[in-house]
């Protein structure tokens, strides 16, 4: 399947990154962890191009929030599943990750929040955005994620891709 692999080729380095970045099991409370765990299960499942576990534990009506310049092809909103998934092959196909580095992951009830570093190609351009910061939060009810809002530096992000 064909975005299967743009979708791992683009994320998998980032995802493990991400993943080797977990809140301690011992500092939350149990819904705040099985949220916590949710939201790493659905990163990793991108990462690895696992589309069945990636559907499983989406929502069917969860909404995919990016902040930004709404002349770049990922800017959503996307909502529901069937957005999200014809969205994120072009994604894939414009935006390489080089660099993860989550500084902070936090979780609380239904809600996971992650703030770090990133950095990336555009290939629309082929042009290095150069180091930015994200932040990312999740919201998960009844063991699936029914909200996913990431904020970029979108300025920069934009200059990259419009060259």
């Amino acid at each position: 399947m064909q975005r299967r692999s743009v979708l791992k080729a683009t994320v998998a380095g980032a995802i493990a990154m991400t993943l080797a970045n977990r809140a301690s099991a011992q500092d939350l409370d149990d819904t705040s962890q099985a949220t916590l765990d949710t939201v790493m299960a659905l990163m990793g499942a991108m990462g690895s191009g696992d589309m069945d576990t990636m559907i499983a534990l989406m929502d069917d009506d969860m909404v995919w929030q990016n902040e930004g310049d709404s002349a770049l092809p990922w800017i959503g909103p996307w909502n529901g599943k069937d957005e999200i998934l014809a969205f994120l092959p072009v994604f894939g196909e414009n935006f390489q990750t080089t660099k993860w580095e989550n500084t902070d992951v936090l979780a609380s009830g239904d809600t996971v929040a992650i703030f770090g570093n990133m950095n990336g190609i555009t290939t629309k351009s082929g042009k290095e955005i150069g180091d930015f910061t994200f932040a990312l939060r999740a919201k998960v009810r009844d063991g699936k994620v029914v909200l996913w809002n990431w904020f970029e530096d979108s300025y920069a992000v934009s200059q990259a891709y419009n060259g």
